[in-house]
């Protein structure tokens, strides 16, 4: 029975971490182009298109917020009683979904929920949009790292 469990936790932190990777490439290429503008002085952040888009309700709550932080805990214990190397490629897969997790929570959230609250345009306003965007980027690489190595674990049998 223990073993169902932690195949299903494998099962469902893989589909999870997919979802995630998939949602921000997504992001990346068809949504934030949306909400800016490159002109022949430079680039420029739309705080408005960013509101009306407003991808943290619509969809990252439902689909990682929530559950990819809940399966990450979930599975330290499935992960950490599995046998070598689904262990080690498990509980590296997690260890770095919880590090993204901590950056999410600690700097993606706030810094987009302070962005899209910008009424008027200004160097530094694009400044950090840009930044948020460059490390939006680096942690849909992220992602496809979790990813790739929890289907990894996933190829070991218990």
């Amino acid at each position: 029975m223990a073993y169902y469990l932690s195949e299903i936790v494998l099962w469902l932190f893989i589909i999870n971490v997919g979802t995630a990777f998939g949602a921000g490439l997504y992001e990346s290429r068809i949504v934030i182009p949306q909400w800016t503008a490159a002109t022949a002085d430079g680039f420029h952040w739309n705080a408005e298109a960013a509101r009306h888009a407003d991808p943290g309700r619509r969809f990252w709550d439902s689909f990682s917020t929530v559950p990819l932080t809940f399966l990450a805990f979930a599975s330290l214990v499935p992960a950490w009683y599995a046998l070598t190397p689904r262990r080690e490629l498990w509980l590296a897969a997690v260890v770095v979904v919880l590090v993204e997790r901590i950056a999410t929570f600690a700097y993606f959230i706030p810094t987009l929920m302070r962005l899209q609250r910008e009424k008027t345009p200004a160097p530094a306003v694009d400044a950090a949009a840009s930044r948020w965007i460059t490390l939006h980027d680096v942690r849909t690489g992220i992602y496809l790292a979790a990813w790739v190595t929890a289907l990894q674990a996933l190829a070991y049998a218990r």
